[in-house]
């Protein structure tokens, strides 16, 4: 038996025996054990319990202790309640996320395809920003677009704003905070695709007689498309649900549904419309998702 348990394989090396066989098939999912743990305490119990909140009965109170119930009515009222501030979310991550494109697509192409040996240091550039707390950089801008600030003076001096217009506490101040914040998650990714793409194919379109505009809509768009998809997903999804640019660069006409959530849990303490908001936000953002998927896979395809 101890023979047949080292006959050579057809490579030279003995076979392992059927007991290391299989502990080497096991391996994969041992190594996979501390991951799965860390998803299951800090994510699935955590959105159980989220869940569990959403169907508790409105009428208690943390104080007196919310009774387990089955209020599937807590999450059309909280939609009823707070509608505008999912649709003026999902409008502000929007315009955000097309700020984004028109500025990141051209920098990260530029970086990937023309930086040379700047390249590393351009960027640097990009993330060097994420070296500081979120909530610094957004109180930077709140200094830079404040009524004195030298971008309002100019825009006055200009005459594209009046002698009282003002940019901060405005659509615009919200808009250009998620623009900043979240343009690298944009940026980075569709660097990673366009720094793998061949130009000779795109000299190669330039020989087939295709335009710049054509060559890129025909060679460089397709290609970049993973670093497009991934970035704009890591772009959209926690602009939809950030609640510090409404709450710094904003006013309560500005309020995004964070900022419902943010107070529905620490301030109000209703936690049971908090946590439904929370899930109304989760499904409509993986509603928006998966159209956005299905849709460019297809785009991709044809």
């Amino acid at each position: 038996m101890t023979a047949l348990a080292h006959v050579p394989t057809s490579s030279g090396q003995p076979a392992a025996p059927p007991a290391r066989r299989g502990r080497y098939r096991l391996l994969p999912y041992l190594l996979l054990l501390p991951g799965a743990a860390w998803l299951l305490i800090f994510f699935a119990l955590p959105l159980f319990q989220l869940a569990a909140a959403s169907l508790y009965d409105r009428s208690d109170s943390l104080a007196t202790g919310y009774s387990p119930a089955l209020e599937l009515g807590n999450y059309p009222e909280a939609f009823e309640a707070y509608w505008p501030q999912f649709t003026r979310s999902f409008a502000y991550s929007a315009i955000a996320l097309v700020l984004a494109l028109l500025m990141g697509y051209p920098l990260a192409y530029a970086i990937a395809q023309k930086a040379g040996r700047w390249k590393n240091l351009l960027l640097v550039a990009v993330v060097a920003p994420m070296f500081t707390s979120f909530l610094v950089r957004t109180l930077a801008w709140k200094t830079i677009l404040s009524d004195n600030g030298w971008v309002v003076g100019l825009l006055r001096d200009v005459h594209l704003l009046g002698p009282d217009g003002r940019l901060l506490a405005t659509p615009i101040a919200v808009v250009l905070g998620l623009t900043y914040n979240f343009l690298p998650f944009l940026v980075l990714p569709l660097y990673a695709s366009l720094e793998r793409l061949d130009y000779r194919l795109l000299e190669a379109a330039s020989d087939l007689y295709a335009n710049p505009l054509r060559a890129f809509r025909k060679v460089t768009l397709p290609l970049s498309m993973p670093g497009l998809i991934a970035g704009t997903l890591l772009f959209f999804i926690p602009a939809t649900g950030d609640y510090i640019n409404a709450e710094l660069l904003g006013t309560p006409n500005e309020y995004m549904i964070g900022n419902v959530i943010d107070s529905a849990f620490l301030v109000r303490l209703d936690y049971p419309q908090g946590a439904a908001l929370s899930f109304l936000l989760m499904a409509a953002i993986l509603a928006v998702v998966f159209v956005y998927l299905l849709k460019a896979g297809t785009e991709e395809v044809l």
